[in-house]
C-alpha cells in the first residue's frame, strides 16, 4: 500500500464508522436515518482516488471501508438495547450482511464504471458511477436486509427485521406499501441528491491534486 493511499482509507473509513453510529438516529417520523447524509460521500472517496491513482487505488480503499464495515457490524450486533418493551441487537443480522454485500458490491460496480468512462467530461465518470453505484446499493441492502421474500436466514433473524414488513403510506403520503419499500425510496432519493452535490468537492480536489504545482 501506498503512503498516498493512507487519506483516502482514512476518509473511508471515518465515513463508514459516522454511518453505522448516526444510523441510530431518526428523521422525518422514521424514514430516513441521519447516516443516509453521511454514507454517500463513501463514493466521493471512491471516485476521488479512482481519478488520481487509478482503479488499483480505489479497490484498496473499499477493501479497508468493508472490513471496517464488517467490524462495526459486529460490534453492533453485540450491542444490545431496550425500547417499547423489547430488548434488540442495534444491528440485526439481515441488516449486517446485506450492508457489506451492498457495500462491496455497489462500490466495485461504481469503480468499473467509472474507470470506463474516466475520458469523457470530468463530471460524468463520478455523476454516472455514483449513480449507478448508489442504485445498486439501495436495491441490494434494501433487499437483504428487509424484504420478506428473502426467506433463508432463518425466523430469528426475520423477527429482527419483520417491523419493516407493516404496511404504512408511501413516503408517509402515498398508497400504503411495505414500510421497507419507503425506507429504500427515501435512501434512494438522498443519494441521488447528494451525488449531485458532490460533484463540487470532487471537482475542486481533483483540481488542486492534478494541477502542476508553479
Amino acid at each position: 500500500m501506498q503512503r498516498l493511499h493512507i487519506p483516502g482509507i482514512l476518509a473511508m473509513a471515518a465515513i463508514v464508522v459516522a454511518s453505522n453510529i448516526l444510523v441510530q438516529f431518526l428523521i422525518l417520523d422514521g424514514l430516513l436515518t441521519w447516516g443516509a447524509f453521511t454514507y454517500p460521500f463513501a463514493f466521493l472517496v471512491t471516485d476521488v482516488m479512482n481519478r488520481i491513482y487509478g482503479p488499483a487505488a480505489a479497490r484498496r480503499v473499499i477493501l479497508a471501508g468493508f472490513l471496517t464495515g464488517i467490524l462495526c457490524s459486529l460490534i453492533g450486533t453485540q450491542i444490545i438495547l431496550q425500547g417499547d418493551g423489547y430488548t434488540y441487537a442495534a444491528v440485526a443480522l439481515r441488516v449486517a450482511v446485506g450492508s457489506a454485500f451492498a457495500f462491496l458490491i455497489a462500490q466495485l460496480v461504481d469503480v468499473a464504471v467509472f474507470d470506463r468512462l474516466r475520458k469523457g467530461s470530468w463530471w460524468r465518470a463520478p455523476l454516472i458511477s455514483s449513480i449507478i453505484g448508489s442504485a445498486l446499493d439501495t436495491v441490494i441492502f434494501f433487499t437483504i436486509g428487509f424484504a420478506q421474500f428473502i426467506a433463508f436466514f432463518g425466523e430469528n433473524a426475520d423477527a429482527e427485521i419483520s417491523w419493516a414488513w407493516g404496511h404504512a403510506p408511501f413516503l408517509n403520503f402515498g398508497p400504503d406499501v411495505p414500510l421497507w419499500v419507503s425506507l429504500a425510496m427515501a435512501d434512494w432519493m438522498v443519494k441521488m441528491t447528494l451525488a449531485l452535490i458532490a460533484l463540487l468537492p470532487f471537482r475542486a480536489i481533483i483540481a488542486k491534486k492534478l494541477t502542476p504545482a508553479a
